[in-house]
Protein backbone atom coordinates (compact mmCIF):
# COMPACT_ATOMS: atom_id res chain seq x y z
CA UNK A 1 0.00 0.00 0.00
CA UNK A 2 1.33 3.45 -0.89
CA UNK A 3 0.53 6.72 0.74
CA UNK A 4 0.63 10.24 -0.68
CA UNK A 5 1.42 13.33 1.30
CA UNK A 6 -1.09 16.16 0.88
CA UNK A 7 0.45 19.27 -0.64
CA UNK A 8 0.40 22.39 1.45
CA UNK A 9 -1.36 25.31 -0.24
CA UNK A 10 1.04 27.94 -1.55
CA UNK A 11 0.80 31.28 0.21
CA UNK A 12 2.05 34.71 -0.77
CA UNK A 13 2.81 38.06 0.82
CA UNK A 14 2.30 41.27 -1.13
CA UNK A 15 3.61 44.56 0.25
CA UNK A 16 1.22 47.10 -1.25
CA UNK A 17 1.53 50.86 -1.26
CA UNK A 18 -1.73 52.52 -0.19
CA UNK A 19 -0.67 55.90 -1.52
CA UNK A 20 -2.06 59.07 0.04
CA UNK A 21 -5.61 57.90 0.75
CA UNK A 22 -7.48 58.30 -2.54
CA UNK A 23 -8.39 54.77 -3.74
CA UNK A 24 -8.46 56.12 -7.29
CA UNK A 25 -4.69 56.61 -7.13
CA UNK A 26 -3.93 52.95 -6.39
CA UNK A 27 -2.29 50.89 -9.09
CA UNK A 28 -4.50 48.34 -10.85
CA UNK A 29 -2.38 45.57 -9.32
CA UNK A 30 -2.91 46.96 -5.81
CA UNK A 31 -6.70 47.00 -6.29
CA UNK A 32 -6.58 43.46 -7.74
CA UNK A 33 -4.66 42.12 -4.74
CA UNK A 34 -6.93 43.86 -2.22
CA UNK A 35 -9.93 42.26 -3.93
CA UNK A 36 -8.38 38.79 -3.72
CA UNK A 37 -6.58 38.80 -0.34
CA UNK A 38 -7.44 36.39 2.45
CA UNK A 39 -5.77 38.59 5.07
CA UNK A 40 -5.06 42.35 4.94
CA UNK A 41 -2.71 43.80 7.54
CA UNK A 42 -3.15 47.55 7.21
CA UNK A 43 -1.21 50.48 8.60
CA UNK A 44 -3.63 52.61 10.64
CA UNK A 45 -2.88 55.56 8.35
CA UNK A 46 -4.52 53.81 5.36
CA UNK A 47 -7.84 55.39 4.40
CA UNK A 48 -11.27 53.80 4.72
CA UNK A 49 -11.72 54.22 0.96
CA UNK A 50 -8.72 51.99 0.27
CA UNK A 51 -9.78 49.39 2.86
CA UNK A 52 -13.24 49.27 1.27
CA UNK A 53 -11.69 47.50 -1.73
CA UNK A 54 -11.23 44.33 0.34
CA UNK A 55 -13.45 41.44 -0.71
CA UNK A 56 -16.31 40.25 1.46
CA UNK A 57 -15.02 37.62 3.86
CA UNK A 58 -11.42 38.85 3.95
CA UNK A 59 -9.82 39.20 7.38
CA UNK A 60 -8.76 42.78 8.11
CA UNK A 61 -6.29 43.76 10.83
CA UNK A 62 -5.46 47.43 11.39
CA UNK A 63 -2.14 47.88 13.20
CA UNK A 64 -0.21 50.90 14.52
CA UNK A 65 2.08 52.75 12.13
CA UNK A 66 5.71 51.52 12.14
CA UNK A 67 4.84 48.34 14.06
CA UNK A 68 6.67 45.56 12.21
CA UNK A 69 4.47 42.65 11.13
CA UNK A 70 7.03 40.24 9.68
CA UNK A 71 6.16 37.19 11.86
CA UNK A 72 2.40 37.68 11.22
CA UNK A 73 2.90 37.87 7.47
CA UNK A 74 5.14 34.79 7.38
CA UNK A 75 2.82 32.69 9.53
CA UNK A 76 -0.22 33.49 7.37
CA UNK A 77 1.69 32.76 4.15
CA UNK A 78 2.78 29.38 5.53
CA UNK A 79 -0.92 28.60 6.05
CA UNK A 80 -1.39 29.07 2.32
CA UNK A 81 -3.10 32.46 2.55
CA UNK A 82 -2.76 35.42 0.22
CA UNK A 83 -1.62 38.21 2.53
CA UNK A 84 -1.60 41.90 1.67
CA UNK A 85 0.51 44.12 3.88
CA UNK A 86 -0.91 47.60 3.23
CA UNK A 87 1.49 50.45 3.94
CA UNK A 88 0.87 54.19 3.67
CA UNK A 89 2.53 55.79 0.65
CA UNK A 90 5.06 53.41 -0.90
CA UNK A 91 6.21 50.14 0.77
CA UNK A 92 9.89 51.05 0.52
CA UNK A 93 9.53 54.73 1.43
CA UNK A 94 10.41 53.88 5.05
CA UNK A 95 12.52 51.08 6.57
CA UNK A 96 9.42 49.24 7.84
CA UNK A 97 8.53 47.78 4.46
CA UNK A 98 12.15 46.86 3.75
CA UNK A 99 12.48 44.93 7.03
CA UNK A 100 9.19 43.10 6.46
CA UNK A 101 10.21 42.16 2.92
CA UNK A 102 13.50 40.76 4.28
CA UNK A 103 11.58 38.73 6.88
CA UNK A 104 9.39 37.18 4.19
CA UNK A 105 12.36 36.37 1.97
CA UNK A 106 14.29 34.87 4.90
CA UNK A 107 11.32 32.55 5.59
CA UNK A 108 11.40 31.53 1.90
CA UNK A 109 7.84 32.69 1.24
CA UNK A 110 6.65 34.18 -2.04
CA UNK A 111 6.97 37.98 -2.06
CA UNK A 112 5.54 40.70 -4.29
CA UNK A 113 6.03 44.45 -3.89
CA UNK A 114 3.48 46.83 -5.40
CA UNK A 115 4.61 50.48 -5.38
CA UNK A 116 2.28 53.25 -4.24
CA UNK A 117 2.21 56.98 -4.92
CA UNK A 118 4.07 58.68 -2.05
CA UNK A 119 2.97 62.07 -0.76
CA UNK A 120 6.01 63.99 -2.12
CA UNK A 121 4.94 62.97 -5.64
CA UNK A 122 1.13 62.96 -5.45
CA UNK A 123 0.32 65.92 -3.22
CA UNK A 124 2.17 68.67 -5.14
CA UNK A 125 0.41 67.47 -8.32
CA UNK A 126 -2.96 67.85 -6.61
CA UNK A 127 -1.94 71.30 -5.35
CA UNK A 128 -1.01 72.42 -8.87
CA UNK A 129 2.73 72.61 -8.16
CA UNK A 130 4.86 71.04 -10.93
CA UNK A 131 7.86 70.00 -8.84
CA UNK A 132 9.95 68.70 -11.76
CA UNK A 133 13.63 67.83 -11.61
CA UNK A 134 16.01 68.27 -9.95
CA UNK A 135 14.30 68.07 -6.58
CA UNK A 136 15.25 67.18 -3.03
CA UNK A 137 12.89 65.47 -0.59
CA UNK A 138 13.35 65.44 3.18
CA UNK A 139 11.36 64.78 6.34
CA UNK A 140 11.75 67.50 8.96
CA UNK A 141 13.23 65.85 12.05
CA UNK A 142 15.95 66.35 14.59
CA UNK A 143 19.43 66.17 13.13
CA UNK A 144 18.40 67.17 9.61
CA UNK A 145 21.30 68.67 7.60
CA UNK A 146 19.69 72.08 7.00
CA UNK A 147 22.79 73.48 5.34
CA UNK A 148 22.81 70.70 2.76
CA UNK A 149 19.03 70.87 2.24
CA UNK A 150 19.06 74.65 1.78
CA UNK A 151 21.86 74.37 -0.78
CA UNK A 152 20.20 71.56 -2.78
CA UNK A 153 19.53 72.52 -6.43
CA UNK A 154 16.03 72.67 -7.88
CA UNK A 155 12.78 72.34 -5.94
CA UNK A 156 12.65 71.31 -2.29
CA UNK A 157 9.86 69.12 -0.88
CA UNK A 158 9.56 68.85 2.91
CA UNK A 159 7.30 66.56 4.96
CA UNK A 160 6.35 67.71 8.45
CA UNK A 161 3.41 68.49 10.75
CA UNK A 162 1.81 71.84 9.89
CA UNK A 163 2.91 73.16 13.26
CA UNK A 164 6.58 72.69 12.27
CA UNK A 165 6.40 74.63 8.99
CA UNK A 166 7.50 77.91 10.61
CA UNK A 167 10.56 76.24 12.15
CA UNK A 168 11.50 74.68 8.81
CA UNK A 169 11.08 77.98 6.95
CA UNK A 170 13.24 79.79 9.49
CA UNK A 171 15.95 77.12 9.24
CA UNK A 172 16.05 77.43 5.44
CA UNK A 173 16.41 81.22 5.62
CA UNK A 174 19.08 80.86 8.29
CA UNK A 175 21.09 78.57 6.02
CA UNK A 176 20.98 80.69 2.89
CA UNK A 177 17.54 80.59 1.24
CA UNK A 178 16.09 84.04 0.47
CA UNK A 179 13.19 85.11 2.73
CA UNK A 180 11.00 85.91 -0.30
CA UNK A 181 11.36 82.37 -1.74
CA UNK A 182 7.94 81.01 -2.69
CA UNK A 183 6.43 78.08 -0.79
CA UNK A 184 3.21 76.07 -0.82
CA UNK A 185 1.88 74.24 2.22
CA UNK A 186 -0.72 71.48 1.68
CA UNK A 187 -2.53 69.40 4.30
CA UNK A 188 -4.97 66.55 3.63
CA UNK A 189 -3.40 66.13 0.19
CA UNK A 190 -5.41 64.23 -2.50
CA UNK A 191 -8.42 63.88 -0.17
CA UNK A 192 -11.63 65.89 0.15
CA UNK A 193 -10.00 67.68 3.11
CA UNK A 194 -7.10 69.08 1.06
CA UNK A 195 -6.18 72.71 1.74
CA UNK A 196 -3.26 74.62 0.26
CA UNK A 197 -1.71 77.92 1.31
CA UNK A 198 0.65 79.79 -1.01
CA UNK A 199 3.17 81.84 0.88
CA UNK A 200 6.89 82.77 1.17
CA UNK A 201 9.48 81.58 3.67
CA UNK A 202 9.30 84.81 5.67
CA UNK A 203 5.48 84.75 5.80
CA UNK A 204 4.97 81.02 6.26
CA UNK A 205 4.35 81.14 10.01
CA UNK A 206 1.72 83.90 9.80
CA UNK A 207 -0.07 82.48 6.75
CA UNK A 208 -0.24 78.88 8.02
CA UNK A 209 -1.49 80.08 11.39
CA UNK A 210 -4.11 82.37 9.81
CA UNK A 211 -5.38 79.50 7.63
CA UNK A 212 -5.62 77.19 10.63
CA UNK A 213 -3.81 74.35 8.86
CA UNK A 214 -3.34 71.19 10.92
CA UNK A 215 -2.09 67.67 10.37
CA UNK A 216 0.69 66.34 8.17
CA UNK A 217 1.86 68.87 5.59
CA UNK A 218 3.71 68.69 2.30
CA UNK A 219 5.75 71.85 1.78
CA UNK A 220 7.16 72.77 -1.63
CA UNK A 221 9.83 75.47 -1.78
CA UNK A 222 11.03 77.10 -4.98
CA UNK A 223 10.00 78.71 -8.28
CA UNK A 224 7.70 75.79 -9.13
CA UNK A 225 5.16 77.35 -6.76
CA UNK A 226 4.69 80.24 -9.25
CA UNK A 227 2.44 78.04 -11.40
CA UNK A 228 0.21 76.89 -8.53
CA UNK A 229 -2.53 79.50 -8.97
CA UNK A 230 -3.03 78.58 -12.64
CA UNK A 231 -2.69 74.81 -12.20
CA UNK A 232 -4.60 74.36 -8.93
CA UNK A 233 -7.22 72.07 -10.52
CA UNK A 234 -8.21 70.02 -7.47
CA UNK A 235 -9.31 72.70 -5.02
CA UNK A 236 -10.91 74.83 -7.77
CA UNK A 237 -13.58 72.26 -8.75
CA UNK A 238 -17.17 73.49 -8.77
CA UNK A 239 -18.34 71.86 -5.52
CA UNK A 240 -15.02 71.64 -3.71
CA UNK A 241 -15.51 71.36 0.03
CA UNK A 242 -19.32 71.20 -0.13
CA UNK A 243 -20.86 68.69 2.28
CA UNK A 244 -23.78 67.11 0.42
CA UNK A 245 -26.32 64.83 2.07
CA UNK A 246 -27.32 61.94 -0.19
CA UNK A 247 -30.59 60.39 1.05
CA UNK A 248 -30.98 57.23 -1.01
CA UNK A 249 -31.31 53.50 -0.75
CA UNK A 250 -27.96 52.16 0.44
CA UNK A 251 -27.19 50.17 -2.70
CA UNK A 252 -27.86 53.12 -5.01
CA UNK A 253 -25.90 55.85 -3.26
CA UNK A 254 -22.45 54.79 -4.49
CA UNK A 255 -22.72 55.98 -8.09
CA UNK A 256 -24.13 59.37 -7.15
CA UNK A 257 -21.55 59.85 -4.39
CA UNK A 258 -18.76 59.05 -6.84
CA UNK A 259 -20.09 61.69 -9.24
CA UNK A 260 -20.24 64.26 -6.43
CA UNK A 261 -16.66 63.48 -5.41
CA UNK A 262 -15.65 64.10 -9.01
CA UNK A 263 -16.82 67.69 -8.58
CA UNK A 264 -15.01 68.03 -5.26
CA UNK A 265 -17.95 67.55 -2.89
CA UNK A 266 -17.93 65.50 0.31
CA UNK A 267 -20.98 63.20 0.06
CA UNK A 268 -22.56 61.91 3.27
CA UNK A 269 -24.80 58.95 2.53
CA UNK A 270 -27.91 58.51 4.68
CA UNK A 271 -30.14 55.52 3.92
CA UNK A 272 -33.73 56.76 4.06
CA UNK A 273 -35.38 53.97 2.11
CA UNK A 274 -35.23 50.22 2.41
CA UNK A 275 -36.50 48.22 -0.56
CA UNK A 276 -38.57 45.11 0.16
CA UNK A 277 -40.58 42.66 -1.97
CA UNK A 278 -44.31 43.35 -2.49
CA UNK A 279 -46.65 42.00 0.17
CA UNK A 280 -48.43 39.90 -2.45
CA UNK A 281 -46.16 38.29 -5.08
CA UNK A 282 -49.01 37.05 -7.33
CA UNK A 283 -49.40 40.22 -9.50
CA UNK A 284 -45.67 40.28 -10.32
CA UNK A 285 -45.70 36.57 -11.10
CA UNK A 286 -48.67 36.99 -13.46
CA UNK A 287 -46.98 39.95 -15.18
CA UNK A 288 -43.72 38.06 -15.69
CA UNK A 289 -45.61 35.13 -17.18
CA UNK A 290 -47.45 37.61 -19.42
CA UNK A 291 -44.10 39.00 -20.52
CA UNK A 292 -43.06 35.54 -21.73
CA UNK A 293 -46.39 34.67 -23.37
CA UNK A 294 -46.64 37.87 -25.45
CA UNK A 295 -49.15 39.87 -23.41
CA UNK A 296 -47.21 43.15 -23.66
CA UNK A 297 -46.02 45.50 -26.38
CA UNK A 298 -43.95 47.59 -23.94
CA UNK A 299 -42.30 47.32 -20.52
CA UNK A 300 -41.63 50.71 -18.89
CA UNK A 301 -39.03 50.96 -16.14
CA UNK A 302 -39.07 54.04 -13.91
CA UNK A 303 -36.17 53.15 -11.59
CA UNK A 304 -33.19 50.87 -11.17
CA UNK A 305 -35.08 49.18 -8.33
CA UNK A 306 -37.80 48.18 -10.79
CA UNK A 307 -35.17 46.66 -13.09
CA UNK A 308 -33.71 44.75 -10.16
CA UNK A 309 -37.13 43.48 -9.03
CA UNK A 310 -38.09 42.18 -12.48
CA UNK A 311 -34.67 40.65 -13.02
CA UNK A 312 -34.85 38.79 -9.70
CA UNK A 313 -38.34 37.51 -10.48
CA UNK A 314 -37.23 36.26 -13.90
CA UNK A 315 -34.22 34.50 -12.38
CA UNK A 316 -36.51 32.97 -9.76
CA UNK A 317 -38.38 31.31 -12.63
CA UNK A 318 -35.13 30.24 -14.34
CA UNK A 319 -35.46 32.92 -17.03
CA UNK A 320 -33.07 35.57 -18.32
CA UNK A 321 -33.01 38.60 -20.68
CA UNK A 322 -34.36 36.44 -23.53
CA UNK A 323 -37.79 36.79 -21.90
CA UNK A 324 -37.89 40.30 -23.42
CA UNK A 325 -37.67 39.01 -27.00
CA UNK A 326 -40.22 40.86 -29.14
CA UNK A 327 -41.04 43.37 -26.39
CA UNK A 328 -40.10 47.06 -26.52
CA UNK A 329 -38.46 48.52 -23.43
CA UNK A 330 -38.56 52.08 -22.08
CA UNK A 331 -36.37 53.57 -19.34
CA UNK A 332 -37.03 56.79 -17.45
CA UNK A 333 -33.37 57.87 -17.50
CA UNK A 334 -29.74 56.97 -18.12
CA UNK A 335 -29.19 55.16 -14.80
CA UNK A 336 -32.19 52.93 -15.39
CA UNK A 337 -31.09 52.33 -18.98
CA UNK A 338 -27.65 51.31 -17.72
CA UNK A 339 -29.19 48.88 -15.22
CA UNK A 340 -31.09 47.31 -18.13
CA UNK A 341 -27.93 47.17 -20.23
CA UNK A 342 -26.16 45.37 -17.40
CA UNK A 343 -28.91 42.75 -17.71
CA UNK A 344 -28.35 42.50 -21.45
CA UNK A 345 -31.29 44.67 -22.54
CA UNK A 346 -30.99 47.88 -24.55
CA UNK A 347 -33.88 50.33 -24.02
CA UNK A 348 -35.60 51.51 -27.20
CA UNK A 349 -36.94 54.61 -25.50
CA UNK A 350 -35.14 56.96 -23.08
CA UNK A 351 -36.40 60.57 -22.70
CA UNK A 352 -34.59 62.93 -25.04
CA UNK A 353 -35.19 65.82 -22.63
CA UNK A 354 -36.11 65.76 -18.95
CA UNK A 355 -35.42 62.36 -17.40
CA UNK A 356 -38.70 61.85 -15.55
CA UNK A 357 -42.11 60.31 -16.07
CA UNK A 358 -43.19 63.54 -17.75
CA UNK A 359 -40.18 63.45 -20.06
CA UNK A 360 -40.93 59.83 -20.94
CA UNK A 361 -44.54 60.67 -21.81
CA UNK A 362 -43.46 63.50 -24.12
CA UNK A 363 -41.52 61.02 -26.27
CA UNK A 364 -44.01 58.15 -26.05
CA UNK A 365 -46.02 57.60 -29.25
CA UNK A 366 -49.83 57.13 -29.07
CA UNK A 367 -51.23 53.64 -29.56
CA UNK A 368 -51.85 52.89 -33.23
CA UNK A 369 -54.01 49.84 -33.97
CA UNK A 370 -52.35 49.49 -37.39
CA UNK A 371 -48.70 49.52 -36.31
CA UNK A 372 -49.06 48.22 -32.74
CA UNK A 373 -50.32 44.61 -32.66
CA UNK A 374 -50.68 44.74 -28.85
CA UNK A 375 -52.02 47.68 -26.83
CA UNK A 376 -50.73 46.75 -23.37
CA UNK A 377 -47.85 48.15 -21.26
CA UNK A 378 -46.28 46.40 -18.25
CA UNK A 379 -45.32 49.04 -15.66
CA UNK A 380 -43.39 47.57 -12.67
CA UNK A 381 -43.12 50.24 -9.97
CA UNK A 382 -42.85 51.06 -6.29
CA UNK A 383 -45.94 50.78 -4.13
CA UNK A 384 -45.93 54.55 -3.50
CA UNK A 385 -45.30 55.75 -7.06
CA UNK A 386 -47.45 58.57 -8.44
CA UNK A 387 -50.15 57.88 -11.06
CA UNK A 388 -48.96 60.50 -13.57
CA UNK A 389 -47.33 57.98 -15.91
CA UNK A 390 -50.30 55.59 -15.80
CA UNK A 391 -52.75 58.39 -16.57
CA UNK A 392 -50.56 59.74 -19.38
CA UNK A 393 -50.20 56.35 -21.06
CA UNK A 394 -53.97 55.78 -20.91
CA UNK A 395 -54.54 59.17 -22.56
CA UNK A 396 -52.26 57.97 -25.36
CA UNK A 397 -54.53 54.97 -25.84
CA UNK A 398 -52.49 52.32 -24.05
CA UNK A 399 -53.80 49.77 -21.56
CA UNK A 400 -51.53 49.59 -18.50
CA UNK A 401 -50.80 46.76 -16.07
CA UNK A 402 -49.61 48.87 -13.13
CA UNK A 403 -47.87 46.32 -10.92
CA UNK A 404 -46.18 46.77 -7.55
CA UNK A 405 -42.69 45.36 -8.12
CA UNK A 406 -41.25 46.43 -4.78
CA UNK A 407 -42.15 48.31 -1.61
CA UNK A 408 -40.25 51.23 -0.16
CA UNK A 409 -40.19 51.47 3.61
CA UNK A 410 -38.69 54.14 5.82
CA UNK A 411 -35.20 53.40 7.13
CA UNK A 412 -34.04 53.92 10.69
CA UNK A 413 -33.07 57.49 11.75
CA UNK A 414 -29.45 58.50 11.05
CA UNK A 415 -26.96 59.27 13.82
CA UNK A 416 -27.74 62.22 16.10
CA UNK A 417 -24.80 64.23 14.73
CA UNK A 418 -26.18 63.90 11.19
CA UNK A 419 -29.65 65.05 12.28
CA UNK A 420 -28.17 68.03 14.12
CA UNK A 421 -26.02 68.96 11.11
CA UNK A 422 -29.06 68.78 8.82
CA UNK A 423 -31.16 71.06 11.01
CA UNK A 424 -28.30 73.40 11.91
CA UNK A 425 -26.93 74.14 8.45
CA UNK A 426 -24.04 71.68 8.62
CA UNK A 427 -24.73 70.51 5.07
CA UNK A 428 -24.27 72.78 2.07
CA UNK A 429 -26.79 70.81 0.00
CA UNK A 430 -29.24 67.92 0.07
CA UNK A 431 -29.81 65.97 -3.13
CA UNK A 432 -33.31 64.46 -3.41
CA UNK A 433 -33.72 61.74 -6.03
CA UNK A 434 -37.41 60.87 -5.51
CA UNK A 435 -40.50 61.98 -3.64
CA UNK A 436 -40.03 59.15 -1.16
CA UNK A 437 -36.52 60.35 -0.24
CA UNK A 438 -38.01 63.75 0.61
CA UNK A 439 -40.78 62.33 2.77
CA UNK A 440 -38.55 59.81 4.51
CA UNK A 441 -35.66 62.17 5.23
CA UNK A 442 -38.02 64.71 6.81
CA UNK A 443 -39.67 61.86 8.72
CA UNK A 444 -36.48 60.38 10.18
CA UNK A 445 -34.20 63.41 10.43
CA UNK A 446 -36.27 66.62 10.18
CA UNK A 447 -36.21 69.50 7.71
CA UNK A 448 -32.96 70.89 6.28
CA UNK A 449 -31.84 74.34 7.44
CA UNK A 450 -33.06 77.33 5.41
CA UNK A 451 -29.51 78.04 4.16
CA UNK A 452 -29.10 74.55 2.70
CA UNK A 453 -29.37 74.20 -1.09
CA UNK A 454 -32.06 71.67 -2.05
CA UNK A 455 -31.63 69.82 -5.36
CA UNK A 456 -34.47 67.73 -6.79
CA UNK A 457 -34.40 65.28 -9.70
CA UNK A 458 -37.71 66.33 -11.30
CA UNK A 459 -41.04 68.15 -10.94
CA UNK A 460 -42.76 65.46 -8.85
CA UNK A 461 -39.93 65.55 -6.31
CA UNK A 462 -40.09 69.36 -6.28
CA UNK A 463 -43.84 69.20 -5.67
CA UNK A 464 -43.40 66.83 -2.73
CA UNK A 465 -40.70 69.05 -1.22
CA UNK A 466 -42.95 72.11 -1.52
CA UNK A 467 -45.89 70.25 0.03
CA UNK A 468 -43.67 69.51 3.04
CA UNK A 469 -42.74 73.18 3.35
CA UNK A 470 -39.22 73.01 1.90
Amino acid sequence: MSTTRAKKPVGQVALVGAGTGDPGLLTLRAAELLGAADLIVADERCSAGVLALARDGAELRVVPAHELQGPVLVAAAKEGRLVVRLLAGDPFLADDGVKEAEAVQKAKQRLEVVPGLPAPVAVPGYAGVPVGLPRAVARVEDGLDWRGIAAAPGTLVLLCPAGHVAKAAAALVEHGRKPETLASVTVGGTTSEQRTVLTTLDRAEADVTAAGLAGEAVVVVGDAVKKAEKLAWFESRALYGWRVLVPRTRDQAGVLSAALRGYGAIPVEVPTIAVEPPRTPAPMERAVKGLVTGRYMWVAFTSTNAVKAVREKLEEFGLDARAFAGVKVAAVGDSTAQALLDFGIRAELVPSGEQSSEGLLKDWAPYDDVFDPIDRVFLPRADIATDALVAGLKELGWAVDDVTAYRTVRAAPPAAETREALKGGGFDAVLFTSSSTVRNLVGIAGKPHDTTVLACIGPQTVKTAEELGL
